[in-house]
């Protein structure tokens, strides 16, 4: 089971459910997938999201046992998440692609959490900075650059994760962003259902849904024909 927890900020649910969805949609193994929501977490601190600083809490959420992959909402993955995993580098305590942004290196980070027990909830709530990595002794590993593509900064390139740092494709102001088009397929993927007979047909729920449907349409009949009857009488 390869452990996935996405940065959730309140005002934008639909960026976690459409990154959320192309995890599954790739993956090639089991994915168990957590969303940190600062209102069940043991801080309260926020920046400019509401997942800022509660990122750091993924090897605590973990019993700081195994590893765990923390992402930023605004991302889609392209390619299965289970490549990165592969990636792991024991002698690490965390990875990350290390993009010429040097703040974004913290919106995707593979935690070996055995070697972050430092990062507890109260060094998380009140530590200066962990975005400086200091808690990570110097033990910071690269993971490939395609795994975190900074949209409309990087030059266009195959990429395995899109990062919309200026506002995921929903927007009107960020629609021609580069890998819009693969954003808005997923998008429209994730709401993708069949027809309700497709599943249900066979089910022994199908007949009461059918007579509940019969029933109606009859009602709706006598009731067109009652008000039929009451139009001619007054005429």
């Amino acid at each position: 089971m390869l452990r996935i927890f996405i940065g959730v900020d309140d005002r934008q649910p639909l960026s976690f459910n459409v990154l959320q969805h192309s995890i599954i949609r790739h993956a090639s193994q089991p994915v168990a997938i957590t969303p940190l929501r600062i209102s069940t977490l043991p801080i309260r601190r926020e920046g400019l999201t509401q997942f800022s600083f509660s990122r750091y809490l993924v090897p605590w959420l973990c019993n700081y046992e195994g590893w765990g992959l923390f992402i930023d909402s605004d991302m889609l993955v392209m390619g299965d998440i289970a490549e990165l995993f592969a990636k792991a580098d024991a002698e690490q305590a965390v990875m990350t692609v290390k993009t010429t942004m040097r703040f974004e290196w913290p919106s995707l980070m593979l935690f070996n959490c055995a070697k972050c027990k430092v990062l507890t909830p109260q060094y998380v709530e009140s530590y200066g900075s962990p975005q400086d990595f200091s808690w990570a002794n110097g033990k910071v590993g690269t993971l490939p650059a395609e795994w975190n593509h900074i949209v409309n900064y990087d030059e266009h390139k195959p990429a395995k994760l899109a990062h919309y740092t200026q506002g995921v494709p929903i927007w009107f102001e960020t629609s021609k962003s580069d890998y819009a088009q693969e954003w808005m397929e997923a998008f429209h993927d994730m709401q993708r259902i069949c027809k309700w007979d497709e599943i249900m047909a066979a089910s022994v729920h199908a007949k009461p849904v059918l007579e509940n449907m019969l029933n109606g349409y009859a009602q709706a009949v006598v009731a067109q024909q009652q008000a039929m009857s009451k139009k001619k009488e007054a005429a």
